[in-house]
C-alpha cells in the first residue's frame, strides 16, 4: 500500500467528501471513503490564517494499492482544481 497525506484548503469537507463519491468511494461506517483498491480518511482541521483572512482546510490521508494511487490522486487533484468556484 502506498500512503499520503495531505492538507486541501478552501474546499469545504462536505465537498472533497462528494468528489471522493464521484471518483467511485462509498462512505465507509466509520466515516472514511473506500473504493476499489483504495481508502481515504477525510478530517476537518484548524483554519488556515493569512492576516485577517481564514480559510477553512480538510486533512486527507489516502492509502491505495500501488496500480491505483496514481488514478486516484490525479483524478481527486483534477476535481479540486476549480476555476471561480
Amino acid at each position: 500500500m502506498k500512503r499520503q497525506e495531505q492538507e486541501i484548503r478552501g474546499v469545504p469537507l462536505w465537498l472533497v467528501r462528494e468528489y471522493l463519491q464521484e471518483l467511485g468511494g462509498q462512505v465507509g461506517p466509520d466515516g472514511s471513503i473506500q473504493g476499489p483498491g483504495w481508502s481515504i480518511r477525510l478530517r476537518q482541521i484548524d483554519d488556515y490564517q493569512v492576516g485577517s483572512l481564514s480559510v477553512g482546510q480538510v486533512s486527507l490521508e489516502l492509502e491505495a494499492d500501488p496500480g491505483v494511487f496514481d488514478d486516484i490522486s490525479q483524478g481527486l487533484k483534477r476535481k479540486l482544481v476549480r476555476a471561480g468556484g
